[in-house]
């Protein structure tokens, strides 16, 4: 997929902020825009597929946050070859452990997978991007289709080897009582971990789980 943009698109969708002199020639806006491309791509494969009386809204959004997620991200990344491509750019300051840390960061290889994306969209428009995204994607969207993620569990599975809990604290609440959007901590031994947002205080819990699962996957 890399290998076929144009070096005015396929450099920047690899290269990491600190390897740049200007933030902006990093790839961070294709990652913005990629994002969008992404749930874009996702969503209109999604839609048309599952009846409506079965998946409504709510359902919908969570399958695709799934999909969607870093860790599916990483793991599409892994599977197109994107950590040698990061490592094939890397400047030769940064070579050795440093760059090994950073092909391994699920952050890194996710934004990266975005941004990839997003330089595709600019050169390709959205339907070829959109299809080749699908098909990237499909063990990620099969695997949220069959086995729905739970990862309040997963995170408090995960810290009760370690003798710790996990608590949720609600730290917002905005919109009508209808429309409610809420944004939830997830706090470890009084430390706040991450923040998740979501229609109801359980998918922003569940939002948090993840961004905290994230952020110990690297």
């Amino acid at each position: 997929m890399v290998e076929r943009l144009p070096e005015e698109l396929s450099r920047p969708s690899l290269m990491h902020a600190s390897w740049v002199e200007r933030r902006e020639d990093s790839y961070e806006r294709l990652a913005f825009l990629g994002d969008s491309v992404l749930n874009l791509a996702v969503t209109t494969h999604l839609y048309p597929r599952l009846a409506a009386d079965a998946f409504g809204a709510g359902r919908l959004t969570k399958i695709r946050a799934q999909a969607v997620s870093r860790r599916s991200c990483k793991a599409v990344a892994q599977r197109l070859g994107i950590p040698e491509c990061l490592r094939a750019v890397a400047p030769e300051a940064t070579e050795g452990g440093m760059t090994d840390q950073l092909v391994r960061t699920t952050r890194v290889l996710a934004e990266v997978t975005e941004a990839v994306i997003g330089a595709c969209y600019l050169h390709y428009g959205f339907d070829v991007t959109a299809a080749a995204v699908v098909d990237a994607f499909q063990p990620e969207i099969e695997g949220a289709l069959e086995r729905p993620a739970d990862f309040k569990s997963a995170l408090q599975e995960r810290l009760a080897r370690h003798g710790t809990a996990v608590a949720y604290e609600v730290t917002s609440e905005v919109g009508p009582p209808h429309e409610r959007t809420f944004e939830v901590a997830a706090v470890v031994g009084g430390e706040e971990l991450a923040r998740g947002s979501g229609r109801s205080k359980k998918d922003a819990e569940q939002a948090a789980a993840e961004a905290v699962l994230d952020s110990m996957a690297g």
